[in-house]
């Protein structure tokens, strides 16, 4: 059976609304950098819109895989 602390929880919702916080400034500074880099003749539009949209939807993986569990960690850490 897996013990799972209280602290833990917490630490972990705190560190999913810190990602919650995060995403939006994170995929927008992103986007802006792959858009830069984009030669619009070589992509369909469609194409590159669904490029984004994979994109977004794998920064919002990564910040909820993170910061849920570095939340986890800290909160489990400090409250043991």
């Amino acid at each position: 059976m897996i013990a799972i602390s209280y602290a833990g929880l917490a630490g972990a919702t705190v560190g999913l609304v810190i990602a919650a916080l995060i995403y939006g400034p994170l995929a927008g500074a992103i986007e802006q950098r792959v858009r830069a880099r984009r030669v619009s003749a070589a992509e369909d539009h469609a194409t590159f819109a669904q490029d984004l949209a994979l994109l977004r939807r794998g920064v919002l993986a990564f910040d909820i895989l993170a910061f849920g569990g570095l939340g986890y960690w800290v909160g489990d850490s400090i409250g043991g």
